[in-house]
């Protein structure tokens, strides 16, 4: 256990006006990434060491992930987290916990520290997986679910990470879409999955496949079936279904010091008590030639320049003003600005609001200081997806991670087991 020490006391109202990604309670059956209180922030989960890596772990390896987020309240909260098996579509499977779970199901938040020397106070949480009380023993879709006073239906947050046993072989490459009808725009995903394990005795229903593209769910590919089957390697080669579209590089601003301006940072103000960060005008990209440059694929790394021994609690608040000028406010949908920074998530805490008189998108949100990817998502009124196209662009040559995870369940199986597991760079082969 971290020193504990007295947390300062912060406005109530400060609380209230932050922009956070809370949204609402779903389906008690159904598991994923959400937070659910304003106060909580700067949520991420990834495996240790490489804070851009996907959260997905070898079962029975050694490898730990590791959750960490911070609470901006006045004490220490009796946090504790479970973890809930999930089937392909992030269902709770129906296997007893005690089952898939060594040690304890539920597991008290013990790892944590207060903030020293930031404008903003906040104890900052940490979660290792596995660990000596809690340990998967089946692979599979996870969910780390953290609740307050021992009451699970009290919840802080969730998030998903993936155990996975290598029981069959990936391989894959990404190409411009061979019908492409959009001018050379989209990207296709070809593969194959190698078995020489696994006992097939239905191909095409045991094996089960799900596509993404940078850590999106919300445009993943999950109804695939092999288009052609020989002796142990199934293919997935399409000309339509596995299509998704090339984008665009994700936009990127720094905000790890204070001292001057990061990189597309118009200027830094401490307006008294907290810093105030306005970032550089952006602009439409649809009709923009693409520019190559080295990105995170829509991440963020929590960092400073500055002299501090630890970036978890060392590291300052501080609200950044995102502009997005136009012409006229797009009818009928919203503005979003999206990337890991908002979880992956379109909703009302970060949609930006039109102001008449300077004719922008403008939106503020408190962030901590590192250096983050973004980019800006139309929403369609009534859709579930975020639209990257529409303000960004969208080209085959730009650079993606994509991620194929091969699931495994037979008439005889009582849960979905992630048997395969790969990483696919569109430029790096």
């Amino acid at each position: 256990m971290r020193r504990k020490t007295t947390l300062l006391s912060i406005f109530l109202h400060i609380i209230l006006t932050l922009n956070s990604w809370a949204v609402e309670k779903t389906d008690k059956y159904y598991y994923e990434n959400a937070i659910y209180r304003d106060e909580i922030k700067s949520v991420q989960i990834y495996r240790i060491g490489n804070e851009l890596s996907n959260p997905v772990i070898e079962l029975g390896s050694d490898v730990q992930l590791v959750l960490k987020f911070d609470d901006l309240a006045e004490e220490v909260k009796n946090y504790s987290y479970t973890i809930i098996h999930c089937d392909v579509n992030w269902n709770e499977s129906f296997i007893p916990q005690n089952e898939y779970l060594s040690e304890n199901t539920d597991n008290p938040v013990n790892d944590y520290a207060m903030s020293y020397n930031t404008t903003i106070k906040f104890v900052n949480y940490q979660i290792q997986i596995p660990n000596e009380d809690c340990t998967p023993k089946y692979s599979g879709n996870y969910a780390l679910v953290v609740f307050e006073d021992n009451d699970r239906e009290n919840l802080v947050l969730i998030q998903r990470f993936y155990v996975f046993e290598p029981m069959v072989r990936i391989d894959g490459q990404v190409k411009r879409a061979t019908f492409d009808s959009f001018n050379g725009e989209n990207q296709e995903l070809d593969f194959k999955v190698i078995n020489d394990q696994l006992k097939l005795k239905n191909p095409v229903e045991d094996i089960k496949v799900v596509l993404m593209q940078n850590h999106r769910w919300d445009n993943a590919i999950r109804s695939l079936k092999p288009s052609f089957i020989r002796e142990n390697i199934l293919e997935y080669d399409y000309d339509k279904e596995n299509v998704f579209p090339g984008g665009n590089e994700f936009r990127f601003f720094d905000i790890r010091t204070n001292r001057h301006p990061g990189e597309n940072v118009g200027n830094v103000q401490f307006i008294r008590p907290y810093y105030h960060v306005s970032l550089l005008p952006d602009a439409i990209r649809s009709h923009k030639k693409y520019i190559p440059y080295n990105e995170m694929n829509g991440n963020f790394v929590v960092e400073s320049q500055d002299r501090v021994s630890d970036v978890d609690t060392e590291c300052d608040y501080e609200f950044v003003h995102f502009l997005l000028p136009m012409e006229s406010p797009l009818l009928g949908s919203s503005v979003n600005v999206f990337g890991a920074l908002t979880g992956w998530n379109a909703n009302k805490t970060n949609e930006m609001k039109w102001n008449f008189e300077t004719a922008r998108y403008e939106l503020t949100l408190l962030l901590k200081q590192g250096y983050y990817n973004y980019q800006y998502a139309y929403i369609a009124q009534n859709s579930k997806k975020a639209d990257l196209v529409n303000l960004e662009g969208t080209f085959f040559v730009t650079e993606n991670e994509y991620q194929i995870f091969a699931y495994y369940r037979d008439l005889a199986s009582r849960y979905d087991r992630l048997v395969g597991y790969v990483k696919i760079n569109s430029v790096v082969k």
